[in-house]
């Protein structure tokens, strides 16, 4: 049997733990009531700012600078052109994109501070190509020509691509001063691929000559990565078995079989 002593004691005990116990569970009840507090305020936090997340692509599509051609500085390089004899002059690689799919690969040829000698764009159609500019009018303005009326058919050539047509700026001379009137503008379209490759040159003093540059110029643009497209990688291929030589342009003008005589220029195909 417990003695009373004992039993006294033990309810003294039990007094004095009690207290204790109770304000330690209060204290973890309102631990607990603050830490489910924080989280869901984090969670609140979270819903708003992917709320808002979610709206910023309908913000970009808004902005008019989004709606146009933009620089794509980080976009590598798709072609490449081995050197050509440009008296010197250095070349520019720039790659546009729309946001509607479409990019332009340029290559100019120019002296510092000078008007280009020559431009390359090779332009693989997206979406933006049904409301853009007609591909003669949009030469004519890389040409610094009014608009397409004032560029005339100079003839047409044959080049690795295929023919392409040619054209020049209404009432240019023959042999004239190097600027608008002595440049020759080229154009090849291939809807299979919703590609345009166009451009000009104002080398040479001749008609001839210029023909003779722009073939060159097309031998020497190739192909360094198709981005996973079968058929582009199968079109610069076919192209290189027909690949000439351009060696001494300045010699086989007239005589080349790829360059086509300006007087009489002989249709081998759709353009």
């Amino acid at each position: 049997m417990h003695s009373l002593w004992a039993d006294r004691a033990g309810i003294s005990l039990s007094r004095r733990i009690h207290p204790i116990l109770t304000s330690a569970a209060d204290e973890v009840c309102g631990t607990l009531a603050r830490v489910i507090a924080y989280v869901m305020a984090l969670a609140l936090l979270g819903i708003l700012g992917l709320s808002s997340w979610n709206q910023v692509p309908d913000l970009e599509a808004s902005e008019p600078t989004k709606a146009g051609w933009m620089v794509a500085g980080r976009s590598h390089p798709a072609y490449a052109v081995s050197r050509l004899d440009m008296d010197e002059k250095s070349v520019t690689y720039e790659i546009v994109r729309h946001p509607q799919g479409g990019r332009k690969d340029i290559f100019r040829w120019a002296s510092p501070g000078d008007r280009p000698a020559a431009e390359l764009e090779i332009y693989r159609l997206g979406a933006e190509a049904a409301s853009a500019a007609e591909a003669r009018a949009d030469l004519a303005a890389r040409m610094s020509s009014a608009d397409a009326s004032d560029l005339e058919t100079a003839g047409v050539i044959d080049s690795k691509f295929g023919t392409l047509a040619l054209f020049r700026q209404v009432g240019a001379r023959e042999g004239g001063k190097d600027g608008a009137d002595s440049c020759l503008g080229f154009l090849k379209r291939i809807d299979d691929l919703a590609l345009h490759i166009s451009g000009w040159s104002c080398q040479g003093t001749s008609i001839p000559l210029r023909r003779a540059a722009i073939g060159c110029l097309l031998n020497r643009l190739t192909l360094l990565v198709s981005g996973n497209d079968p058929k582009l990688a199968k079109f610069f291929a076919r192209a290189e078995l027909r690949r000439g030589s351009c060696t001494n342009p300045a010699l086989s003008a007239e005589t080349a079989d790829w360059v086509i005589r300006a007087d009489n220029p002989r249709l081998r195909g759709a353009l």
